[in-house]
């Protein structure tokens, strides 16, 4: 139970509301006693890759793994391979890989958080990019056109860690392939962990699956088991009839903040330059004093979360990691951001009375 009147999640209310096709279909799922690799994981892969437009969807233990598979797949071709990653980001992007052998270079953002192209630094050699699209943001929106082309004629490897936009309203993915993440904070999440590869290269698409099956069927792989449970793609094949509904929901919201913040002292990522093909994943206001203002709300019984409060760039575990010496975005960012309550199951009533804290603050 929640200490909080308004928490930052609406998973509670959600199972409530779904609570009798859940069960529905767990039982169908137990009673099969096919409980991996059966029809649910193969309708939920269908789903997906329709969805984002793509010959192939692999689902996968989660949104990390799915980018640490890429990764060991790309790093095969690449001698000491090097990838740029946003300094702004969730650590699993890191991590997963670091851990799949490649040296990471971290890059400073612009101002929505997202890799800012132009602080590249000029000649620096790499192989790989990956794109984040911080809290929902679209790529499309982010990035130049003429960059897309650069990195085309120079056969660098695009990769999209999609964990926070892929359900965005006008989702296209981007890049050579795009990792996803069921996880239980995201807008379509699973009741465990979960994510996916999403793709075209059909090569790719044959690694994913024998590697997440501990190399079956051929064992000439050195495999591990990253499999989703026929439970978790059922259940998500539920949610998925009402993810459109939700979506709409989650755009009204941020468009009532938008209204509602217009003129104060603070700024939302979330603005009219972007919000057509927003996946608001959070909602996140930048502002100063931005701790005091986090802990007003938790008096008023608002819950809110901080995404994140270090770049990967200041993080000791990351400190053999180079990037420019300065990264001023990024370190800007993470000292003035907080997110505020964004769910479908928000009412109304509840949006104001975060609406009205936040501008009493400034008061």
């Amino acid at each position: 139970m929640s200490l909080y009147q308004i928490p930052f999640t609406g998973l509670q209310r959600q199972y409530k509301q779904l609570r009798k096709e859940i069960l529905d279909v767990t039982d169908l799922v137990l009673s099969s006693g096919q409980l991996m690799n059966g029809q649910y994981t193969e309708e939920f892969e269908g789903w997906l890759a329709k969805t984002n437009n793509n010959e192939y969807a692999i689902t996968c233990h989660s949104g990390t793994h799915a980018l640490e598979i890429i990764g060991q797949y790309w790093a095969e071709d690449a001698n000491l391979p090097r990838v740029l990653i946003p300094s702004t980001t969730y650590v699993a992007t890191a991590n997963a890989f670091i851990r799949a052998g490649w040296d990471v270079h971290f890059i400073d953002t612009d101002k929505y958080g997202i890799l800012d192209t132009t602080k590249i630094p000029y000649g620096l050699d790499y192989q790989a990019v990956v794109l984040v699209g911080l809290y929902g943001a679209s790529l499309i929106d982010a990035i130049d056109l003429r960059q897309w082309s650069d990195w085309i004629s120079k056969s660098v490897i695009v990769i999209e860690d999609a964990a926070q936009h892929w359900i965005s309203n006008n989702f296209i993915r981007t890049g050579d392939c795009a990792a996803i993440s069921f996880d239980p904070m995201k807008n379509l999440s699973a009741y465990g962990n979960g994510g996916a590869i999403v793709t075209d290269i059909l090569d790719l698409a044959t690694f994913a699956k024998q590697l997440r099956n501990n190399g079956k069927p051929t064992h000439d792989m050195v495999g591990t088991n990253s499999r989703m449970s026929e439970l978790d793609c059922a259940s998500l094949l539920v949610k998925t009839r009402y993810l459109s509904q939700w979506q709409s929901r989650r755009t009204a919201i941020s468009k009532h903040y938008i209204e509602r913040f217009k003129n104060a002292n603070l700024r939302c990522l979330i603005d009219n330059t972007n919000i057509d093909n927003h996946a608001h994943h959070k909602f996140v206001v930048e502002v100063d004093d931005r701790d005091l203002l986090q802990h007003r709300l938790k008096l008023s019984g608002i819950e809110t979360k901080i995404h994140y409060e270090q770049p990967l760039h200041e993080l000791s575990v990351y400190r053999q990691y180079p990037g420019p010496d300065m990264m001023a975005a990024s370190s800007s960012l993470s000292r003035r951001c907080l997110s505020l309550p964004i769910y479908p199951e928000l009412t109304d009533s509840e949006v104001d009375v975060i609406a009205d804290q936040v501008l009493n603050f400034f008061l």
